[in-house]
């Protein structure tokens, strides 16, 4: 069987399934009490002090452009090397995605093109920690700062990485978590919305459940903003519960392996692995390998039954971010070159062993 780049993480049957029938026939299978006890303990146990549970990362992506105050017309520097809700959801506001380039060797935004970027148009800019390497914080920070724009982070990939001592998710102005299937924890399918600013909490929890006040009796409540019903419900925070216990071992898996392929893949000739700042702590999501014949180490490393993939594609590849395509030399070499491969708590000490050994052999 092949070892997969990506992998559902359930708790065992014995663990879950009790608790998902007591909640499935309690009556009270909407947003409640479950939704609320996961929220304070993933607040907790990943420092987002400010912060709500969403549908899904895609909802949080939306929320988080409209708490930024970015309308129709304005621009969000972004980037093209990204899962495709990144930026649709910069259309879905009615913005303008501007893409920066990356850097080669990692795959994040580089700085110095973020800056380049900047115009009078401005509202927003959204870094993401691809694969679970978190991008150059300090400086982005600083450019944000200096600029007066908003930075987002979307922490899709990275949940458990940490950035000079702090949880990723709370050092920008806003923070977004993703609980899809294939993440490093699920709910099947959610999201969390962190954001610095406290005075935006209500605004946030309007905005998750059609612009209406929970706790104001429907006949009396005034809708004074559009508002979507992007809330969590009990069920998938029942599922999120089981999995938070559990959680710090399996990102401490998916680290200790990528700890070991930093050390093993790198001095293998031919083979590159990613860089990232001393100040960053990543939590692999996946594995990055950079190599001049990235197809060659796919076809290696599926023939020892391990898939390898880039997984995701250049957005300004697609039709409907075409017209916002620009030259992005860095990112063309770092697609080039980059090939995936799976770090997992899936990933045992045999099988990383065997997939250097591969890689090795060549």
């Amino acid at each position: 069987m092949m070892i997969p780049l990506v992998k559902v993480g359930l708790p065992p049957k014995e663990i879950l399934m009790p608790q998902l029938e007591d909640i499935l026939y309690s009556g009270m299978i909407a947003e409640g009490e479950a939704v609320y006890e996961f929220e304070r303990r993933f607040q907790t146990q990943f420092e987002v002090k400010n912060s709500i549970s969403m549908s899904s990362g895609t909802a949080a992506l939306h929320a988080s452009l409209i708490l930024a105050g970015v309308q129709v017309g304005d621009e969000v520097i972004t980037t093209s090397m990204t899962a495709e809700p990144t930026n649709i959801a910069i259309l879905q506001v009615g913005g303008v995605p501007v893409f920066a380039d990356v850097v080669a060797t990692s795959g994040n935004l580089d700085p110095i093109s973020i800056e380049a970027k900047i115009t009078s148009k401005t509202k927003a800019i959204i870094v993401v920690h691809y694969a679970g390497i978190p991008v150059k914080l300090n400086e982005i920070s600083e450019i944000s700062r200096r600029y007066n724009i908003s930075l987002i982070e979307d922490c899709a990939h990275s949940l458990g990485a940490r950035y000079g001592g702090r949880g990723i998710g709370n050092i920008g102005d806003f923070g977004i978590f993703s609980f899809q299937a294939i993440k490093h924890m699920t709910t099947v399918d959610g999201g969390f919305l962190s954001f610095k600013n406290e005075a935006l909490l209500d605004e946030a929890k309007k905005f998750r459940w059609f612009g209406l006040q929970k706790g104001i009796p429907r006949t009396e409540v005034d809708i004074t903003s559009v508002g979507y019903k992007y809330n969590m419900h009990n069920v998938g925070a029942t599922i999120g519960l089981a999995q938070l216990d559990g959680i710090a071992d399996k990102i401490a898996k998916h680290i200790d392996n990528g700890i070991y392929f930093d050390r093993n893949i790198a001095e293998i000739p031919g083979l590159c692995v990613p860089t990232f700042d001393s100040d960053a702590q990543p939590s692999y999501w996946l594995y990055t390998i950079l190599s001049d014949d990235s197809e060659n180490v796919e076809k290696c490393l599926n023939s020892i039954g391990v898939q390898a993939s880039k997984l995701h594609r250049p957005n300004h590849f697609h039709s409907i971010f075409r017209k916002y395509a620009n030259e992005l030399p860095q990112l063309d070499e770092y697609y080039r070159k980059m090939i995936h491969i799976p770090c997992g708590w899936w990933v045992n000490i045999e099988t990383r062993e065997r997939i250097v050994e591969a890689l090795n052999k060549g």
